[in-house]
């Protein structure tokens, strides 16, 4: 079937209609109002008329835990930083807060509200540990089922400390077996583990042989003497490594001098390393301890983009207790990019949509011929607008099909009853 997207504003103002074949973009059109409306659509034609709404390629999340979401009530973090978020979480899974219908069930919910939100795609880590195994992934990938042919989901084997050494065992094993359960790529969190870089060489190692990708949280911390970031940079190199890699979070390159900074944005670069920084749960974990000019928790994004490197915004936990807050909203994202990541309003929004989908290895949408019709019409006047409002009229399509839509009302009561 050939879909239309009729009187679609483009961000240079153009009024367009958008021709969808086998869920690329065909044609895109100058829009001709006075004789479209007046033409029915034909029977293997579907038209969904936008109204001048501004038409984006749709948004994505890059590093996201779907299956802790939406548990900020259950599992309280009283100190509110990294080590009570994760003390808490350890504690709640042992006292068996959490089971597998949970968090089937919460991860779809989370799911579908970064849908409703204009995602089409995203990447979440989830816990492979040596007590739970693979539970949550096969969870997970539960909730995934529900929403096959509307989101694009990646899981990322998220897996504890030791994984080397005679400790390691057992956490090694639950990582076998999510490889064997098919998750898409190895993570882990090296800045916590007694040997970061036999951590790296693991992880790099089993990716290797599993033909997949690596996705490490890095350097989750304020201390400038912790940079494995270079580490994971220089193994990539030296390994040869040719999966996709990324980085999230690579706080502490922010408290570095300009010349490190630039030093190791360069060997990201070269390794080819995409880095997430991860704003809405950075901003709140990071920095308790620093009453007096108190660091933002962001890496050093402007190094990294001026030296090559490939940086996308996400935002990491979604009301758990890593992160009381968000929206499942990566306009959210993007306007944290904005305000505490200095960058304007057009990078802020390819930070959270095309500089995604390069990320995960998905093609970019430009609203061209070829391109996916993966895309969000979000009724604002312009990217600033959209990214300042966050206005929940929204309409995603999902390989030109209509896959979610929201509408936002508002009312003024004024005295006497008059309403506008």
């Amino acid at each position: 079937m050939i879909r239309v997207l009729r009187n679609a504003r483009l961000t240079d103002g153009r009024i367009v209609d958008v021709r969808v074949v086998d869920g690329l973009i065909n044609s895109v059109d100058p829009s001709d109002v006075s004789n479209t409306m007046e033409v029915a659509p034909a029977d293997d034609v579907a038209v969904e008329d936008l109204g001048g709404w501004l038409l984006l390629p749709a948004m994505a999340e890059p590093h996201a835990h779907l299956d802790k979401a939406l548990t900020a009530e259950a599992v309280p973090n009283p100190s509110g930083d990294l080590r009570g978020a994760i003390d808490a979480w350890i504690a709640a899974a042992a006292a068996g807060v959490f089971t597998y219908e949970s968090t089937v069930e919460r991860a779809a919910q989370a799911m579908e509200l970064l849908l409703v939100h204009g995602v089409t795609a995203v990447r979440s880590h989830v816990n492979v540990l040596s007590s739970n195994g693979t539970t949550s992934l096969r969870a997970l990938k539960e909730a995934a089922e529900r929403f096959t042919g509307l989101l694009d989901v990646q899981t990322v084997a998220l897996t504890s400390s030791p994984m080397t050494g005679p400790d390691a065992a057992n956490n090694r094993a639950a990582l076998d077996a999510a490889v064997e359960e098919g998750v898409d790529l190895v993570g882990g969190c090296p800045h916590l583990d007694p040997d970061g870089p036999g951590l790296i060489r693991h992880a790099l190692a089993v990716a290797a042989d599993a033909g997949i990708g690596v996705d490490l949280h890095v350097d989750e911390m304020l201390d400038p003497s912790v940079l494995t970031l270079r580490e994971y940079a220089r193994q990539v190199i030296d390994a040869g490594f040719s999966g996709p890699v990324a980085a999230g979070h690579c706080v502490t390159l922010g408290m570095q001098p300009r010349s490190v900074q630039l030093e190791v944005a360069a060997l990201v670069a070269e390794a080819g390393i995409a880095v997430f920084p991860l704003p809405q749960t950075n901003l709140f974990l990071q920095g308790r301890d620093h009453p007096v000019a108190t660091p933002r928790g962001l890496t050093a994004v402007t190094a990294l983009q001026e030296s090559g490197a490939l940086v996308a915004a996400g935002a990491d936990n979604v009301q758990d207790p890593f992160n009381l807050v968000g929206r499942s909203d990566p306009l959210e994202t993007a306007a944290l990019m904005v305000m505490a990541g200095h960058q304007l309003p057009d990078t802020a929004y390819d930070m959270v949509s095309n500089n995604v989908r390069r990320a995960i290895g998905l093609p970019e949408v430009h609203i061209r011929p070829g391109d996916p019709a993966d895309l969000v019409a979000i009724d604002a006047p312009s990217i600033r607008g959209a990214i300042a409002d966050a206005p929940m009229s929204r309409r995603v399509f999902r390989r030109g099909v209509l896959v979610a839509s929201a509408n936002q009302q508002s009312e003024i009561i004024r005295p006497g009853g008059t309403r506008s």
